[in-house]
C-alpha cells in the first residue's frame, strides 16, 4: 500500500488550524503551532491562496479560508440537515432566553431562514422559514458574511438609518465578528429590534450556518445598546452544540 502524502497532510493540517481559529492567523503563528518551519508553511500558504482555499489580508498580512473552500463547506451540508440538526437545540434556547430564534444559511447572496421558534410569550408572530434576510443588516447574514471570505459583498441597501451602508464600516464589523466570534445588531434591519448570532461549524470547522435570537431592543440590549452578556452566551452554547452534531471539532 503506498503511504500518505506528506504536502497534502501538512495542507490540509493548516486548513484545519485556520477552520479552527477566531480569526486571521499569521505565518509565524501557523509555523509554530503545527511545528513547521516557516519556510515550508509559506509555501503550502501560497499553493493554497492559488488555488482560493486561502486568503490573505493585505494590510496584515495574516491569512484565512478562502472563499473556494467555504463554498464546498456549505455546499457539501443539505439544507435539510442543517435544519434537522438545530432544532433539538433551538426550542432550548427560546425557552432560556425568552426571544425568538432563527437559524440561517446564505442562499443566493442573502440569509434563508432554514428555522424558526417563535418567542415563548402570547405575542402575535408571524413564521420566518424560507425568508430571505440581507446579509449585511442582520446578526444572521454578519455573521455568515464575515466567514465567507472571497464572497462578493452583497449590495448595501439602507433599511433603517443605522443600516451599515459604507464598505469600510461592514468591513470593520466583520472584523469585529472574527473576533468576538458572535455578530449582533441593533435596529439596522427593523426599527424597535435587535439580534445576536453565532457560526455554526460543520465538518472541518467550516462555517455553514447561524444561529441567533431576536426581540425588541430593550430584551437584547442593555443601556448602552450592547448585547446582554447572558443572551451571548446562550447563543454561543446553542451554536457549539449544534456544531458539534454537525461533525465540528473543537
Amino acid at each position: 500500500m503506498p503511504g500518505t502524502v506528506q504536502s497534502i497532510e501538512r495542507a490540509a493540517a493548516i486548513l484545519r488550524t485556520l477552520a479552527g481559529g477566531p480569526g486571521r492567523l499569521g505565518l509565524s503563528e501557523i509555523a509554530r503551532t503545527l511545528d513547521l518551519a516557516k519556510g515550508t508553511t509559506h509555501g503550502i500558504l501560497r499553493t493554497l491562496q492559488l488555488v482560493g482555499f486561502v486568503e490573505q489580508d493585505r494590510v496584515s498580512g495574516q491569512y484565512q479560508l478562502g472563499g473556494a473552500l467555504l463554498h464546498l463547506g456549505t455546499s457539501f451540508l443539505d439544507i435539510n440537515e442543517l435544519r434537522s440538526r438545530s432544532i433539538v437545540w433551538a426550542d432550548p434556547l427560546a425557552a432560556r432566553s425568552g426571544q425568538a430564534v432563527r437559524i440561517g444559511t446564505v442562499l443566493e447572496g442573502r440569509v434563508l431562514v432554514v428555522h424558526h421558534v417563535f418567542r415563548p410569550d402570547d405575542t402575535f408572530q408571524t413564521l420566518d422559514v424560507g425568508t430571505l434576510l440581507p446579509l449585511h443588516a442582520t446578526a444572521l447574514g454578519k455573521v455568515l458574511l464575515a466567514y465567507r471570505a472571497g464572497s462578493p459583498v452583497p449590495e448595501l441597501e439602507r433599511f433603517t438609518r443605522l443600516t451599515l451602508t459604507d464598505p469600510k464600516a461592514l468591513a470593520s464589523a466583520l472584523e469585529g465578528v472574527r473576533e468576538a466570534g458572535c455578530a449582533y445588531e441593533v435596529e439596522e434591519f427593523l426599527l424597535g429590534q435587535a439580534a445576536v448570532a453565532a457560526p455554526i461549524r460543520g465538518y472541518g470547522g467550516l462555517v455553514v450556518g447561524s444561529i441567533g435570537v431576536s426581540g425588541p431592543v430593550d430584551r437584547i440590549c442593555d443601556s448602552r445598546y450592547q448585547p446582554l452578556p447572558r443572551l451571548v452566551g446562550y447563543v454561543r452554547d446553542a451554536a457549539r452544540a449544534i456544531s458539534r452534531d454537525l461533525g465540528a471539532t473543537r
